[in-house]
């Protein structure tokens, strides 16, 4: 079964300014489906099930090229995404998203992992329309 999915984006886009992008929280709702509104550390998601509100904590760090989001959720699960932005180049960013299967029972892993790297897939490529020039 697999547990974790790697994707990756190139954008035509200066790497600090990527950065800059995905480290504020308040712009996921303009590239990710899963977040209806961020204000501070609170964010609402939408899920099959409705919206959800949980703490959002994003833990990024610039030398690195690091946008990890740390999610906890009511019950006190626990959901993670890791990321990364590189250097591709004069005006080019190469953008790696590691998507960890969220906080739910074991038997619906898979078919959720498959659901959300097709999602991933989508949520890239209108990342790379949102911060294309």
């Amino acid at each position: 079964m697999r547990t974790f999915d790697v994707q990756t984006v190139e954008i035509e886009r200066a790497t600090d300014e990527v950065f800059d992008f995905l480290s504020n929280p308040a712009r996921l709702p303009e590239w990710t489906s899963a977040f209806r509104a961020v204000s501070g550390r609170r964010a609402t998601l939408v899920t099959p099930g409705g919206s959800v509100d949980i703490d959002l904590d994003v833990r990024a760090s610039r030398p690195q090229g690091t946008v990890d989001w740390v999610m906890t959720f009511a019950d006190g699960s626990v959901g993670k995404a890791f990321s990364r932005v590189i250097d591709g180049g004069p005006g080019r960013s190469i953008y790696s998203f590691v998507l960890t299967p969220p906080p739910v029972p074991l038997e619906l892993l898979e078919g959720t992992l498959d659901e959300q790297s097709r999602v991933l897939r989508a949520e890239l490529a209108r990342l790379r329309t949102v911060l294309g020039r």
